[in-house]
């Protein structure tokens, strides 16, 4: 027997339980699916990241990660509050430890006031103030950011969805999208949904939906690992709250930093390397049809040759702890090799455009009846609320005009 919906949401991670958790919360009668091919919710992206709620402070003014980052921090504080989940404002430092990152550090902090983020520039005495363990010629602190179980939001979300008469499927990993009149049938693996309206919130696989919906999406989806290491518990001093480098303007990932974590640990991490399986999570999960995919994409391998140095330096760093402790030590010099235990590994799903760049900003296409989350990389559990109000208003705007 065929379900049947107003809208069918493929993905249970933070995103897709946020655009129902907004749908419901707009029409608690609207009959609603989340198709999710694990047996939990949040389990890839959702389930494997540092637990930062970012304030905005990197991201372009204007651009949608900005103004989803800002709104959606104030979202996600105010739903733990109302939920009762732990969360912690902890503030970050951004360090220059050399006098060429001190132009950037400048941008950053341009940027971030432009965002409205409370920061402020600070010299090496008051960096010691803040984190008496890092060093730094020069830094920008800012303590809006914080850290919270992301996790736990899941669930929490999942449960709120449910309570409204949301249904949420689990092991219903999706094979075919197909046109029925006005309607499209997703078919799954626990059974066909028949719905108005499909939403793609699918991260490490959101072009395969796309193109299972018919959509023709622009950019691809390539995977990169992200490992961490955690500190020992007689090293967790050496870290308040959140330590991070001056990242690379030309390369959209922020380098190995410091995060505690609300559980009362410090991870460090993570690097960035192509993973060889859309869910590699370690050295050695390998899908040849990925990786097939991946290296036969001409914008990976344009990619590959513009950034090809610094994707050996995160290889070489993803095999030597020695060279991961080293990256570190210049942000936090007395942290010990002995101290880092390694940690499970995340993966990011980065959309990448045939001309071989890397797509920086949220990215959401749309078409009658179908509505897909291309591209969500962080911050997008912080803002995850506010894109869960965004791709809700483009679901409700497309019931209305069915």
């Amino acid at each position: 027997m065929m379900n049947r919906a107003e809208v069918a949401i493929i993905g249970g991670g933070i995103v897709g339980l946020a655009t129902a958790y907004r749908l419901l919360e707009h029409d608690p009668g609207c009959r609603l699916t989340i198709l999710e091919k694990e047996d939990q919710v949040g389990q890839h992206q959702s389930g494997h990241n540092s637990g930062v709620i970012h304030s905005g402070i990197y991201y372009t003014p204007g651009s949608l990660k900005a103004r989803n980052c800002r709104a959606g921090k104030v979202a996600l504080e105010a739903f733990c509050e109302q939920e009762g989940i732990a969360y912690e404002r902890c503030g970050k430092v951004i360090v220059a430890t050399q006098p060429e990152e001190v132009p950037v550090l400048e941008d950053i902090l341009r940027t971030g006031r432009a965002n409205g983020v409370e920061c402020e520039r600070i010299d090496a005495d008051r960096l010691q103030e803040v984190e008496p363990h890092a060093q730094g010629i020069a830094a920008v602190y800012e303590p809006e950011s914080g850290i919270v179980d992301y996790p736990a939001v899941c669930r929490r979300l999942a449960e709120r969805v449910q309570e409204r008469g949301g249904d949420i499927r689990t092991n219903a990993q999706v094979h075919g999208i197909q046109r029925a009149g006005r309607h499209r049938v997703v078919e799954t693996e626990a059974g066909a949904v028949e719905a108005s309206c499909v939403v793609g919130c699918a991260g490490l696989h959101a072009d395969r939906v796309a193109a299972m919906a018919g959509s023709e999406p622009e950019v691809q989806i390539v995977p990169f690992r992200g490992e961490y290491y955690a500190l020992t518990p007689d090293a967790r001093h050496l870290c308040r709250g959140l330590i991070y480098p001056v990242p690379n303007p030309n390369f959209p990932f922020l380098g190995v930093h410091f995060t505690r974590t609300v559980h009362g640990g410090v991870e460090c991490g993570p690097n960035a390397v192509l993973a060889f399986a859309r869910e590699g999570y370690d050295h050695w999960t390998v899908d040849a049809s990925d990786f097939m995919e991946v290296i036969g994409y001409q914008g990976f391998r344009r990619l590959a040759l513009k950034y090809w140095r610094t994707g050996l330096m995160e290889l070489w760093r993803s095999f030597s702890k020695q060279s991961f402790h080293r990256a570190l030590q210049k942000l936090v010099p007395t942290v010990k090799m002995e101290q880092l235990v390694s940690i499970e590994a995340g993966v990011r799903a980065q959309a990448v455009t045939p001309g071989g760049e890397l797509v920086d900003d949220f990215l959401i296409d749309e078409e009658p009846g179908f509505v897909n989350v291309l591209n969500a990389p962080s911050p997008a559990a912080t803002a995850s609320l506010n894109i869960g109000s965004t791709v809700a208003e483009r679901v409700v705007a497309q019931l209305q005009a069915v």
